[in-house]
C-alpha cells in the first residue's frame, strides 16, 4: 500500500506558475500509474494528467500545453508543473496511484489529501 502527500499549492495571480509535489511512502511511485486530479468548488473531481510506469503521459484538454507531469523515482515523488494559470484552474488538486493508465477516477486505488490552488484574475 502506498501513502501519498501533496504539497506546493497556494494563491497566485493569473499567468503565474506553481509546481505541485506528491511524495509517496510505503511503496515506490515507479510501481504505479500516477495521476493528478482536481476538484473545483461545487464540481465533480476531474482528471488533469497521468504518467505511466514507462513515462508516457496524457493530459486533459483543459491543461494540455500548460501543465507537465513528471516523476522522480529517486525522490519517490511525482510533480505537476503548472504554467499560465487561469482562474478556472482554481481547485483542490489530488495525487492518485493506480495500476491502469487511465483518466478515469475509479481506476485509481490510492489518494492523497489534496492541496488547494487558487488563481485570481
Amino acid at each position: 500500500q502506498v501513502q501519498l502527500v501533496e504539497s506546493g499549492g497556494g494563491s497566485v495571480q493569473a499567468g503565474a506558475s506553481l509546481t505541485l509535489s506528491c511524495a509517496a511512502s510505503g511503496r515506490t511511485v515507479s510501481e504505479y500509474v500516477m495521476g493528478w486530479f482536481r476538484q473545483a468548488p461545487g464540481k465533480e473531481r476531474e482528471f488533469a494528467a497521468v504518467i505511466g510506469r514507462s513515462g508516457g503521459t496524457l493530459y486533459a484538454d483543459s491543461v494540455k500545453g500548460r501543465f507537465t507531469i513528471s516523476r522522480d523515482n529517486a525522490k519517490n515523488t511525482v510533480y505537476l508543473q503548472m504554467n499560465s494559470l487561469r482562474p478556472e484552474d482554481t481547485a483542490v488538486y489530488y495525487c492518485a496511484a493506480g495500476r491502469i493508465f487511465s483518466r478515469v477516477l475509479g481506476t485509481y486505488n490510492y489518494w492523497g489529501q489534496g492541496t488547494q490552488v487558487t488563481v485570481s484574475s
